[in-house]
């Protein structure tokens, strides 16, 4: 889910709404019968229907009196339900002009300049407390009034504005009014389904106005707990994909969050969800969706270390294993989850190596990449070889010494070096890209186009410059280990490209330096350490 863009799709429903008890919407209808129009000139209909939105274009004034209207049938409906408890057929009708008040209120969506002026009457209060109306057609109306008003078509231009309502709409509880709700919806009840599936749009509408409304939901409200829940169920909906967006959307840049989904077992929660499918492909493209941000969903919690080992007690590391020896369309998305899981984790390679994931790891590394991998192109092959190259990275700085390590070791050293020769072509082929780069970079600065050096490094990262700093990183690894072999295939391998292991040194060195301190200044210090002790040693 990177991020990841935001997708909007439409509910898809089939079906009618259950139940025998004659609801207000009915009452509605009966009030209103359909009468069935004689023919009509459509072209003159369109035209009389577009001059009467332009007269009737909500304005300050209109607003005003819509709300005073909404609030007026708010106060009947309330003081009818209290008066007539045991009659609702006393209070249906109140209930009816509630709704219909309510739907009045979706015009505002075409004027989201007037949301400020609609924080100022104080109208939010009155209608988030609808959303626990005992009703839940009307807390359903309240949720798709909501969504109309946030969505992202509709206040794409109208920042301030949007920032306004969405205070409003936290400062007056509406998160946890929201989640409150969702615990109440029947999703067998079309209806009801599609409030879930719009309760869920209306948080992610939130998130891309204000993106700490991603934490505050999850602190202030059951919703990471409701996520797992959902995406357990084993029958693929709309909703279960929602459900799994919207937790990736929640997990991908929150350490918070992160830790919180942990402790509620949910790295366990997003295996299992993910082991339906170790043995079989997603049967749409929109099963294939959900499936992928299952993944993405896993690679982000397993980023804090006490969820990488959580990931390895859940047996995650040998799940991943199955589904890529089975060849499923998910293998790559499992690599992913395997190269976020085992980096920096010893417990993680460790296991690896236990139950035999080196066999499969070199495979691709040799370029056998199943065929049946999803959208097999160019790029997604390249993304699946640098996966390889990070995984071989971690287990080399996660494997320090003893027999797992010596296992890795022997890998570079059968079929006569076979795979030390892969990795010097890999070396060669990334290595000529960044050269490539920093050759345009240098002309543009000749074209007096100033780019500071922070520019230039990432400009390079983008044209491969980290995957060659992982290569240089294995053959430093080779060659310390004083295998005699493997340090005299190397230096041919150099030799023959006019290289030396300066060259290697050079590139190891950058990425020595250019370390950061995001995991804190004492875990820099030591990878750092790490890496010198290598460069002393080549």
């Amino acid at each position: 889910m990177a991020l990841q863009g935001k997708r909007k799709r439409d509910y898809e429903t089939n079906g009618t709404q259950n139940g025998d008890v004659r609801s207000y919407a009915e009452t509605r209808d009966a009030r209103n019968p359909v009468v069935q129009p004689p023919e009509v000139d459509f072209a003159l209909l369109e035209a009389l229907e577009g001059s009467a939105e332009a007269v009737e274009a909500l304005d300050l004034r209109g607003l005003k009196k819509m709300v005073l209207s909404f609030e007026r049938k708010l106060r009947d409906n309330l003081e009818a339900r209290m008066k007539y408890m045991e009659q609702p057929e006393k209070f249906v009708e109140s209930e009816v002009d509630l709704d219909e008040e309510l739907k009045k209120m979706h015009a505002l969506a075409a004027a989201p300049e007037l949301y400020p002026e609609l924080v100022r009457l104080n109208a939010v209060p009155s209608i988030l407390g609808l959303l626990s109306h005992e009703n839940t057609d009307i807390a359903i109306e309240v949720v798709n009034l909501l969504n109309d008003l946030t969505d992202e078509d509709v206040i794409g231009e109208s920042d301030e504005p949007a920032i306004i309502l969405v205070d409003a709409l936290i400062e007056n509880n509406a998160l946890e009014l929201l989640v409150q709700n969702l615990s109440r919806l029947d999703e067998g009840d079309t209806d009801e389904a599609s409030g879930v599936f719009n309760t869920l749009s209306i948080i992610e509408n939130m998130v891309e106005v204000k993106t700490l409304v991603a934490e505050l939901v999850c602190e202030r409200t059951k919703l990471l707990r409701w996520l797992l829940n959902r995406i357990k169920v084993r029958e693929f909906d709309s909703n279960k994909l929602y459900s799994s967006e919207i937790l990736a959307i929640l997990l991908q840049n929150s350490n918070v969050n992160q830790r919180r989904l942990g402790q509620l077992n949910g790295v366990d929660t997003i295996l299992q969800a993910v082991a339906l499918y170790k043995s079989k492909d997603p049967k749409s493209s929109e099963e294939e969706e959900m499936l992928e941000n299952l993944f993405d969903c896993l690679c982000s919690v397993v980023m804090p270390m006490e969820n990488k080992e959580r990931f390895v007690k859940a047996e995650g590391v040998e799940l991943m294993i199955i589904i890529m020896k089975q060849k499923r369309l998910a293998y790559g998305s499992a690599m992913k989850a395997l190269d976020f899981a085992m980096t920096r984790c010893t417990a993680a390679c460790e296991r690896f190596v236990d139950v035999l994931g080196l066999k499969t790891l070199f495979a691709a590394f040799m370029g056998k990449v199943p065929v049946r991998t999803k959208h097999k192109t160019d790029r997604s092959i390249e993304e699946i070889e640098e996966r390889v190259i990070s995984l071989a990275a971690s287990l080399f700085g996660g494997l320090a010494r003893g027999s797992r390590r010596e296992r890795l070791l022997s890998k570079f050293s059968e079929s006569e070096y076979e795979k030390v020769d892969r990795l010097m072509e890999l070396y060669l082929r990334y290595s000529n890209r960044v050269k490539a780069e920093t050759k345009r970079l240098d002309e543009q600065e000749l074209e007096d186009v100033e780019l500071d050096e922070d520019e230039k490094y990432l400009a390079k990262l983008e044209a491969g410059l980290f995957t060659l700093q992982l290569l240089a990183l294995i053959l430093a690894h080779l060659w310390c280990s004083e295998h005699p072999g493997m340090q005299d295939r190397i230096q041919l391998l150099l030799k023959q490209q006019r290289l030396t292991r300066d060259d290697v040194k050079a590139i190891l060195k950058e990425y020595n330096d250019n370390i950061g301190d995001v995991d804190g200044p004492e875990e820099r210090d030591k990878r750092r350490s790490k890496i010198q002790k290598l460069l002393d040693f080549m």
